[in-house]
């Protein structure tokens, strides 16, 4: 491994603990969200310098598969925000208590 795979690693890295960070700091339902979305950003370039340091493919495959689950995350999470909303005027995480019994 050279010194590009260890400086793309090392901003993974800062880039999925500003994504933890910003998931258990926030309140904001949105927040959150695009948090979750940068880690899985840095969860993507993990697996893009790795692959380029194996030379091999199956880390873009990875890569192909988690940018498919984070599209499809993205448009049934803002679906759920939107409704969310709708019913409750806030997408305060400390107010959604519609799923308690």
């Amino acid at each position: 491994m050279n010194d590009y795979q260890s400086v793309y690693l090392a901003l993974s890295a800062i880039l999925f603990g500003v994504g933890v960070l910003g998931v258990i700091s926030r309140k904001d339902a949105i927040v959150v969200f695009l948090c979750i979305e940068i880690m899985l950003g840095a969860v993507n370039l993990a697996f893009v310098a790795f692959a380029r340091a194996n030379q091999s493919a199956e880390g873009l495959f990875m890569v192909m598969c988690i940018m498919a689950v984070a599209g499809a995350e993205a448009a049934i999470g803002l679906a759920i925000f939107v409704l969310l909303y709708r019913k409750t005027g806030t997408i305060n995480i400390d107010k959604f208590n519609l799923l308690k019994w």
